[in-house]
């Protein structure tokens, strides 16, 4: 069977099964829409949280990051500051958010800090970061199908907007919750099943983990050989390279945790479970499904580096002629994310660090994952499945992403400030309007994706880290926090992250140069523009602070409703309005 009728029949089954489960799990209550009737079991929510997480940037970038563009050590950026953000997602937010009782982040907001504009203020920062995340799924949705089922572009990309569209619009999160279970096993086995073919090619050894620190057949430790490879074609050692210095890892890694915890659409995960206990319970799950994928991950980086160079240099200056590259190169240089230039004439594949030299012009990152299989020449099945297992990722995120844009535009905006008197009926009708045209617009992003959001996710993390997090933290443990610190907070916040952000990559956005690759010696402290959230979350807490204390106090209840859901006892407060 070709691998293309293959991968038509396994992508198809898995999207027959989305939308079939889409159907049976078709919300009939503005409850069911938002919060899946908050009675979803912990380990459920858990693996559905994980493939909500696990997006197209976890499954598809993520290894290319630490493979090429952090080169090995300084991509433990994204492993640390991704998974620990859950740490302190499970131990400072979740249990207090569900035990507040409400259906989304602004509505948080907006009752705590007892004012709309509050909400209005929450909801700009919640679409901004949203939005900024979208915008990559949709571009893995559309690099995903456009490989695998040869087809342009615009054709996956649409094809992916209507899947989404029918299982998001019918179910909500109650249909979104039981297809991101599925969506989950799905894209766990595509990651892993290649990582297992390739470290028992490799090492000998099925567990990649242990294989990454294995040996090859001649003895030579991966890891040794990897640093070996790289250093002697210039780029940096593989095990001790450090994206700019350590500080500015320090602050990175520290910007995608606040980041992780202040991520709209993984917080409202919570609010789907019966209990606080739950919710830390759910969390504590998510850590482990996202952790099988996360600790492959490093695994898949270096064999897929050292497949590639071995590939196009087989022996130390034996380079592979052009005229004689393998199947697989042919056919990611159909996509346009892989170029060769023959720069000196000789038909040979130069791969090096001297841009002069290098003749891979390009490599895209986000092309490592996929062709990883191919490259290890592994079955047609398995090619096929990672296939599945991208679309999966990026469909489940996008999915979690457009409901909660979408519950903010009908939630938090038209029944909790412009038309509160709506009813259910109404309201869920609003709430499936505005998810459609949310498709809408992330896929008209998709198709012109601005240059700052398309070239990574991580900005999306450092928006919600400068915005998002830290008003959710002194709302939680800061009684004296009102409403004015409140919005003052997280407008500047905001404000001096994506000022930071555009002056100093306006200029490589407009020429079209790479946002992750790029280095810039004029870096505030050498803090890079991705890693800057911490620094705005720092100037939020700040202000916010400075204002509360130079204003007056919140009122009596507001006080006392910060006590109820700081205290371990009591009753777990019902999801409601």
């Amino acid at each position: 069977m070709s691998l293309q009728l293959l991968t038509y029949l396994v992508v198809g089954f898995t999207f027959t099964l989305y939308i079939g489960i889409a159907i049976w799990a078709r919300a009939g209550s503005t409850k069911e829409f938002y919060v899946a009737g908050g009675g979803i079991h912990p380990i459920s929510n858990g693996m559905a949280t994980a493939a909500d997480w696990m997006s197209a940037a976890s499954f598809i970038s993520m290894a290319g990051l630490i493979g090429f563009i952090y080169e090995g050590y300084g991509g433990s950026v994204f492993l640390l500051g991704w998974t620990g953000g859950y740490v302190l997602l499970a131990m400072c937010l979740a249990p207090y958010l569900r035990k507040f009782g409400k259906f989304t982040v602004p509505e948080f907001v907006g009752d705590r800090f007892y004012s709309n504009a509050a909400r209005i203020v929450a909801v700009v920062c919640l679409i901004i970061a949203s939005v900024t995340y979208v915008i990559g799924q949709m571009k893995g949705i559309g690099v995903a199908f456009s490989r695998f089922l040869e087809t342009s572009y615009e054709t996956g990309l649409t094809a992916g907007m209507l899947i989404v569209f029918i299982y998001a619009v019918l179910g909500g999160m109650k249909g979104i919750t039981y297809t991101q279970i599925a969506q989950y096993v799905v894209l766990i086995f595509a990651y892993t099943i290649p990582a297992i073919f390739i470290s028992l090619n490799l090492t000998g050894n099925p567990i990649p983990q242990l294989g990454l620190g294995g040996t090859l057949a001649d003895g030579t430790y991966v890891l040794d050989k990897l640093d070996q490879t790289v250093t002697e074609l210039g780029f940096n050692e593989y095990t001790t390279s450090v994206r700019g210095s350590r500080l500015n890892m320090f602050v990175y890694t520290l910007s995608l945790m606040l980041g992780t915890a202040g991520l709209p659409h993984v917080i409202i995960r919570f609010f789907t479970v019966p209990t606080v206990k739950d919710a830390r319970r759910s969390a504590g799950w998510a850590l482990v499904f996202i952790s099988v994928l996360y600790t492959t991950a490093p695994a898949v980086a270096a064999m897929a580096r050292l497949n590639l160079m071995d590939t196009v240099e087989p022996s130390p200056g034996n380079y592979l002629q052009y005229d004689e590259r393998p199947q697989w190169f042919k056919n990611w240089e159909k996509t346009g994310l892989l170029k060769y230039e023959d720069k000196n004439n000789d038909g040979l594949i130069q791969y090096s660090a001297d841009p002069a030299v290098n003749e891979m012009v390009k490599i895209d990152n986000d092309i490592l994952v996929l062709a990883n299989p191919e490259i290890a020449a592994l079955p047609n099945w398995v090619i096929a499945l990672v296939a599945a297992g991208g679309l999966a990722a990026a469909l489940s995120t996008a999915a979690g992403l457009l409901l909660a844009i979408s519950s903010a535009i009908s939630h938090d905006l038209l029944k909790g400030v412009f038309n509160p008197n709506i009813s259910e009926r109404g309201e869920l009708r609003a709430s499936r309007i505005a998810m459609a045209f949310t498709v809408l617009l992330a896929g008209y992003l998709g198709f012109n994706p601005p240059d700052f959001a398309a070239g990574t996710v991580a900005l999306a993390f450092g928006l919600a880290a400068s915005s998002i997090f830290p008003v959710l933290m002194l709302g939680i443990f800061y009684k004296r926090m009102n409403s004015q610190g409140a919005i003052a907070g997280m407008m500047s916040g905001l404000g001096v992250t994506l000022f930071y952000v555009f002056q100093h990559k306006g200029i490589m956005f407009i020429q079209g140069t790479s946002f992750l690759g790029g280095m810039d010696h004029n870096w505030f402290f050498g803090i890079e523009p991705n890693a800057f959230g911490a620094v705005g979350a720092l100037v939020n807490f700040t202000v916010a602070i400075s204002v509360a204390k130079l204003t007056p106090e919140p009122p009596d209840n507001i006080q006392k409703l910060v006590d109820d859901i700081r205290s371990p006892h009591g009753i777990t407060a019902p999801l409601s309005h």
